[in-house]
């Protein structure tokens, strides 16, 4: 039994309980508080509900629990007026869009004068407490499986959603791994092309006489092995969407040849003497800078422009630090499903590794540690010894210090780093503690400590 004292109940009135209560349940980093009443109808919701379980407070607000997230209570929750409180209870509550999670369920009853069931205050939370709550789903960027809470990300996936109506050529420019073929397949899934075809090619991956055949074809007889006609991708993608890979390794021979398909709309395939007509759109990619291709006489300028014609600049993994933690979960979500692991929490060692290595390989490398993990640890908690050797061999730097080079960390002050993360979130707290390894609470006590 908790004690209070006269001066406690004098400044709850004075403050209010409602208010007191919600600062309370905003205080519990990872878990969702709410409360019911004698009809078990939610009547409270922190914003802590809100972040881990996708729903907001207007959605559950008035509605019984078993209708609001599928608890396992009736309308006695779960024998809560015969035993007064339950602790740490294993129970299975649906997210938004209907996802099961496994969560541990407190929760304390109250009773009227007549000593009747009143309602009670309950509080759902992860298994492990180092599983961070994700933000709102609203916060969330989806654009046909491309997940983003980063701004610059989420800009970019604003030019690609108008370009697509349209029939606009366009350049998508990024290092490996993050996501250019995606960004390609919904460009061509959003467009009047969708029920057309769309194909793909690696520019870099064939060889000179190769890559033409696979582009524009060849008849019988064009060179040795060639014993029949062969469509290539641009005559088997007419209506549709051709998608060219790394471009800039595109041999200068070729290159005057789809410039020619793009100003006239034909080609000649290979040993043959008559041309074809096709309607195809081109979108390109590659990781290079084609300013820099044309200066070093690599690259054809009016091809450049041709293919430029909108840029589109996908921010490397570690320019998009509020995506490293909901990326992570999302999949870590995808595998948990498919056991023999089921991973509901992060070390919190391991996860300041993750938010602050510098990911060369991008969201395909953050997916092949995830894989990792689920392929040599066991256990509940994703810890340090499931991540791959380059993590244990070179621990990554903060990322603070890796984005101001010219500062370093130990000589700069904890709330000027407090101030940076809180700029890099844009004035998200709950980003800004994951950036520097804090918990909520704590993050909370230091801006306070700090008049931030």
């Amino acid at each position: 039994m908790s004690h209070s004292s006269p001066l406690f109940k004098r400044w709850l009135s004075q403050v209010g309980a409602d208010l007191a209560i919600e600062v309370l349940s905003d205080l519990l980093d990872t878990g969702a508080v709410f409360a019911i009443d004698a009809e078990a109808r939610i009547v409270f919701w922190s914003r802590g509900a809100e972040r881990l379980l996708g729903l907001r407070s207007e959605q559950v607000l008035g509605k019984h629990c078993t209708e609001a997230i599928h608890c396992e209570h009736s309308n006695d929750p779960c024998g809560l007026a015969e035993q007064g409180i339950i602790k740490d209870q294993y129970v299975k509550v649906l997210k938004a869009g209907g996802r099961g999670i496994s969560l541990l369920r407190t929760a304390r009853a109250f009773f009227d004068a007549d000593g009747k069931f009143a309602g009670a205050l309950e509080i759902l939370r992860p298994e492990s407490p180092a599983q961070p709550a994700p933000l709102p789903e609203e916060d969330v960027e989806n654009f046909h499986g491309i997940f983003s809470r980063d701004p610059a990300m989420k800009q970019a996936l604003k030019v690609i959603r108008n370009v697509a109506e349209t029939e606009t050529t366009v350049l998508i420019r990024g290092e490996s791994g993050t996501g250019k073929e995606l960004v390609a397949h919904a460009l061509h899934v959003e467009s009047h092309r969708h029920s057309k075809l769309f194909l793909a090619v690696n520019c870099a991956a064939l060889t000179p006489s190769l890559l033409e055949s696979e582009l524009f074809g060849h008849v019988r007889g064009a060179f040795t092995g060639a014993v029949r006609d062969h469509a290539g991708l641009f005559q088997r993608a007419d209506g549709g969407t051709l998608f060219l890979d790394e471009v800039a390794e595109l041999p200068l021979e070729l290159q005057a040849k789809l410039l020619r398909v793009l100003q006239e709309r034909t080609f000649i395939p290979v040993g043959s003497d008559r041309s074809l007509t096709v309607d195809v759109r081109i979108i390109a990619a590659t990781h290079r800078s084609l300013r820099e291709e044309v200066k070093a006489g690599k690259f054809r300028e009016d091809l450049m422009y041709r293919l430029r014609v909108v840029p589109v600049f996908l921010p490397p993994l570690r320019q998009r630090r509020l995506d490293i933690s909901f990326l992570l979960w999302h999949f870590i979500e995808r595998h948990n499903p498919h056991g023999p692991r089921r991973i509901v929490g992060i070390e919190p060692g391991a996860m300041k590794l993750l938010l602050n290595y510098p990911w060369p390989g991008n969201v395909r490398e953050l997916q092949n540690v995830v894989e990792y993990a689920f392929a040599v640890g066991r256990g509940p908690e994703l810890t340090l010894a499931d991540l791959p050797p380059e993590f244990q061999e070179n621990p990554p730097a903060s990322f603070l210090s890796a984005n101001t080079p010219a500062t370093p960390k130990k000589n700069r002050s904890e709330a000027s780093l407090i101030l940076e993360a809180l700029e890099l979130s844009n004035g998200k707290v709950e980003a800004a503690a994951e950036m520097l390894g804090m918990t909520r609470v704590t993050f909370w006590r230091k801006r306070k400590k700090y008049q931030i």
